[in-house]
């Protein structure tokens, strides 16, 4: 299950329809987040952020104890269970909160991954970028989704999305407005067109939140990889190696 799926479910099991579980975060799923948060007295952006995950985490009363405790389990968790872990090939990659355990220290074991297509700087279109600096834990699966991506779109169909785009991806920082280290200062999260996919924005604003993306997206996901912009219905340029 994957955490949009998951995202669904819990809404579904608070009380609050997403109509079918399938993993795409579309207006009825935006809708139903922001009639939650309203519900809950939070913010109403329709952004399932931290605050919200955690909120959806705890048991609803709106189904009985068993269904809301086997709807709240940790999708990953509940994948490998069902299928054993030797035939998982989905990469099941840590939580947020789990991240230094899993990759250790910010800015180590980084190695370069060659783009396979034109790639330029998103704040320097005429740079050319070559490769990228990422974690060598996610390294090879980084690189079969830039492969996908290769062949499944042509370099004006890239253009036209701004997958030729480089936004960023190893650099060390703390979030934005936060305490914490940003997913980009371990190399397993990476910017694509930053300028036409702004942190606020949300379908349909975003460029990547339209459906010729789709096959982009679900690249991305066939590795186990979250994007933000599915996932939370904000930072579309976003895609990363951690759970939330």
């Amino acid at each position: 299950m994957t955490f949009e799926a998951w995202l669904q479910s819990r809404l579904t099991a608070h009380g609050f329809a997403c109509g079918p579980i399938d993993g795409v975060v579309g207006p009825i799923t935006v809708a139903a987040i922001r009639a939650f948060e309203a519900s809950r007295g939070l913010p109403v952006d329709g952004m399932a952020d931290e605050v919200v995950v955690r909120v959806l985490r705890e048991t609803s009363s709106a189904v009985d104890p068993e269904t809301a405790a086997a709807v709240d389990r940790d999708p990953a968790e509940v994948e490998i269970e069902k299928i054993g872990l030797a035939s998982l090939t989905i990469n099941a990659w840590p939580r947020q909160s789990g991240v230094s355990a899993f990759y250790g220290a910010v800015g180590t074991r980084q190695t370069r991954v060659a783009v396979p297509f034109d790639f330029y700087l998103s704040w320097s279109k005429t740079t050319r970028v070559k490769t990228i600096s990422l974690h060598e834990k996610v390294a090879p699966s980084a690189d079969r989704v830039l492969q996908t991506i290769a062949a499944t779109y042509s370099a004006a169909e890239r253009k036209a999305l701004g997958l030729d785009l480089f936004g960023g991806s190893l650099n060390v920082r703390k979030m934005r407005g936060g305490s914490s280290w940003s997913m980009h200062s371990w190399g397993i999260a990476i910017d694509f067109d930053p300028e036409r996919n702004q942190l606020k924005w949300g379908a349909p604003k975003a460029r990547l939140s339209h459906d010729d993306a789709l096959p982009f997206w679900k690249a991305w996901e066939a590795e186990g990889w979250l994007p933000l912009g599915r996932a939370r219905n904000f930072d579309f340029m976003h895609v990363q190696a951690a759970r939330l």
